[in-house]
């Protein structure tokens, strides 16, 4: 019987697995066992943050001297889902998801991989992206042998960016690009879930139709990944017991609410947070006023993770808290989704 563990850890810069190579030469974590690995790096997210892709070749440097395989193999089965921008209270970190065996029975957290095809520059934000992704939703549910769609608790995902203008792109706006790649790789999980109808997902609904979302879809986007690189979590049989998630949306970037309500399901000692936002387009919130879309000096983005971080970190007691901007069709315009995931106590 698969068990999940999570080990969540800190860094002292982008390229510092001292961590996880101590739980492994302690054999509290077996390199051959990592499925996946999702965390934060000090970047600024966006095209030119190039720590995502440091800590990758150093982790699959690091995995390749204690498995035997290489880098490439490692890199091409082990999603690394990266997030740049730890601003405010938010700390540099990563979460290993491991899978072991062991004779057991019962019905618990399951987690499972996959990885489309290369997507190439003229599929990004495209119906191929979507249903690239569509597919490897249901492959990586397989993998974890999670049955119904209804028994996912989240979807995560690293979607790509170009990492050079390419003319036969949908946009030459390597911004306005990664924001099409996370809605496509967001619509395509969603649509996987059933949370959005098949016949709605379409490249005209893409950024403009946003009542198309779901809440259990968290999307990053990168030029340090070439396909969709997806990690399922859910419940399953066959699995051991003893972690689960809780994941609730987020109304707005001000919904506390929602913040406690993630907590609350995943009662225990917490292993990783999750957290999407989107500044809301309407410049707006509760009726007021925000100048995140409007600063000339400073991203939107980073401002949201600024602002969010602060709220989540502030419920977790710990600023290694998974941040991400860009929310598209993630949870409710203006908002966004958190996911929880705790030792049951």
């Amino acid at each position: 019987m698969p068990r999940l563990a999570i080990h969540r850890l800190s860094m002292a810069h982008p390229g510092d697995l001292s961590a996880l190579e101590a739980l492994i030469a302690r054999g509290e974590v077996r390199a051959g066992e990592i499925r996946a690995v999702i965390g934060k790096t000090e970047g600024n997210g966006g095209l030119n943050d190039f720590t995502r892709g440091f800590f990758t070749q150093t982790l699959m440097l690091l995995l390749a001297s204690q498995t035997g395989e290489t880098p490439a193999a490692l890199a091409a089965r082990i999603p690394c889902v990266l997030s740049g921008g730890t601003e405010g209270a938010l700390s540099p970190h990563y979460m290993v998801f491991s899978v072991s065996d062991e004779a057991a029975a019962g019905r618990g957290l399951a987690l499972g991989t996959a990885f489309s095809p290369v997507t190439p520059a003229r599929e990004i934000g495209r119906v191929a992206q979507i249903e690239a992704v569509v597919a490897a939703v249901r492959a990586a549910m397989a993998d974890a042998g999670i049955a119904r769609a209804e028994d996912v608790a989240l979807v995560q995902v690293k979607a790509p960016a170009p990492q050079a203008p390419d003319p036969d792109a949908r946009s030459t706006d390597a911004k306005l690009l990664m924001a099409l790649s996370r809605a496509a790789a967001a619509v395509g999980a969603g649509v996987a879930l059933g949370d959005i109808p098949a016949d709605h997902a379409t490249e005209a609904a893409l950024l403009t139709d946003l009542s198309l979302y779901s809440n259990r879809v968290s999307i990053s986007s990168g030029v340090e990944v070439t396909c969709n690189e997806v990690v399922v979590f859910g419940h399953a049989d066959g699995w051991a017991e003893g972690i689960v998630a809780g994941v609730a949306p987020m109304a707005d970037l001000l919904d506390l609410a929602g913040v406690q309500a993630a907590f609350a399901a995943a009662p225990g000692e917490v292993l990783g947070v999750i957290a999407k936002g989107e500044p809301d387009k309407t410049g707006a919130i509760r009726g007021h006023r925000h100048t995140m879309l409007g600063d000339t000096d400073i991203d939107a983005q980073r401002h949201l993770r600024g602002a969010l971080g602060a709220i989540v970190a502030a419920v977790a007691g710990d600023g290694r808290v998974f941040v991400s901007g860009g929310a598209e069709h993630q949870g409710p315009p203006g908002g966004g989704l958190v996911c929880v995931f705790a030792r049951s106590a």
